[in-house]
């Protein structure tokens, strides 16, 4: 079992889930997605302001950008978010692999199958709900274009802040259940990451630009956002889990035929 292994069979495995979460994407999340684009576009005239107080709308800015080359709809909600998804789940794939094959051995008593399933579940929940649940995704006509570079800013500074804080949980944990058992390790460090980034989450600035946008379709779409989010995630964590299980106990077996045939 090597690094190499691992980063050749999460590749795969992500390749799967970027096809998976863009079945789910395209089937659940592209309505909500065209529902808000019509809702944008059937804003009146001059709705929204630019930053020097006068108004603007869509068409000006097609006539501002002349030469532009337009990606339709179309190409957009098929293969657009095709690629986008193919491309994150092959990224994704690639570094939970590597991520694995760094942590076999050095979590306690897991298994290689055991280390990987919690290398993924600590990274669905640091990398991508946790950040989700602070500032979720937003379709379009909500928000101010104001504000974009802060909330991204904010956005990723969150996930950065997610990751670090529940690596150095996961090392507290080990530190914890070497000394006093698993199950102090597993709360300790659980409630360690649950305290820290509960804080963290109430310091960080609130966004709440959602003005007149409708409840019902802005819930649907942040719902669909999230199912996609866990698509993705629960492909490469059970299939590198399974994979890496199997490649495994093949390694198993073939190193106790190699100790018979020594030992004859």
């Amino acid at each position: 079992m090597t690094a190499r292994s691992f980063l050749v069979r999460g590749l795969l495995v992500g390749l799967l889930a970027g096809l998976a979460s863009f079945l789910v994407a395209y089937t659940v999340g592209e309505p909500h997605v065209d529902t808000a684009i019509s809702l944008e576009e059937s804003a009146p005239a001059g709705a929204a302001e630019a930053d020097d107080g006068h108004t603007h709308s869509h068409a000006d800015d097609g006539e501002a950008e002349e030469g532009v080359t337009e990606v339709s709809r179309g190409t957009q909600r098929t293969w657009g978010l095709l690629t986008g998804t193919l491309a994150v789940g092959v990224a994704l794939g690639g570094i939970v692999g590597l991520l694995a094959a760094a942590t076999v051995g050095r979590l306690g008593r897991l298994t290689p199958r055991q280390s990987t399933a919690t290398v993924s579940a600590i990274g669905f929940t640091s990398f991508a709900l946790v950040p989700f649940l602070k500032y979720p995704s937003t379709p379009p006509a909500v928000g101010s274009g104001d504000t974009i570079g802060d909330r991204t800013a904010w956005y990723f500074g969150l996930v950065l802040l997610s990751v670090v804080v529940a690596v150095l949980a996961t090392l507290v944990a080990v530190r914890l259940a070497e000394t006093y058992g698993a199950f102090t390790g597993v709360v300790g460090g659980a409630g360690l990451y649950v305290a820290a980034m509960a804080v963290t989450v109430l310091l960080l600035p609130t966004v709440n630009e959602v003005g007149s946008f409708p409840a019902d379709t802005l819930w649907y779409f942040r719902l669909s956002s999230l199912l996609t989010l866990a698509t993705l995630w629960t492909v490469i964590g059970v299939g590198l889990t399974g994979v890496v299980g199997r490649l495994h106990e093949r390694s198993v077996a073939v190193q106790a035929r190699r100790e018979l045939a020594a030992s004859l």
